[in-house]
């Protein structure tokens, strides 16, 4: 009986964990007033962190830890290359060296220039986001969120 209750524990345990790892959020923001036709925005891709876990950083400067990526492609619209804050560098006790992360909430930001020709009033920004979550002891399979957003066009 105890042995079954223990193997219930760690089974929740791990349910538990895995919901954890995938509780990010992750959203895309583009101004108030839209985009311009001819005229470059600047826009970002946000991520929320919950208490108790961290992201690695784009560059976590381990060969191990998998880096956190983000890609925009806007159809109609050149997207610039994304602008990735720096890490904040945290020893754990699964490396032997410090470990380039994000907590709590990192925004990326990057421009998107509508050509002056462009058809139409709308614009679907679609961004993906590629991290592996981690609490201070174990890290779990990365995970790719992706997200849209139609920003009106003047």
């Amino acid at each position: 009986m105890k042995k079954t209750i223990a193997i219930m524990i760690v089974f929740a345990a791990a349910v538990f964990a895995a919901q954890e790892a995938q509780a990010q959020t992750v959203s895309i923001s583009a101004g108030k007033s839209g985009f311009s036709k001819g005229k470059t925005t600047r826009a970002s891709v946000v991520m929320n962190i919950p208490g108790g876990l961290h992201v690695n950083s784009n560059q976590p400067k381990s060969e191990y830890a998998i880096p956190t990526r983000v890609t925009v492609t806007a159809e109609g619209a050149t997207v610039g290359a994304v602008s990735y804050p720096p890490g904040k560098m945290k020893k754990f006790s699964f490396s032997e060296k410090p470990i380039s992360i994000y907590e709590n909430q990192v925004a990326f930001g990057f421009n998107v220039t509508v050509p002056s020709n462009f058809n139409g009033t709308m614009l679907r920004l679609r961004a993906q986001v590629r991290y592996q979550a981690c609490t201070d002891e174990v890290c779990y399979s990365p995970k790719t969120k992706t997200v849209y957003l139609n920003v009106r066009v003047r």
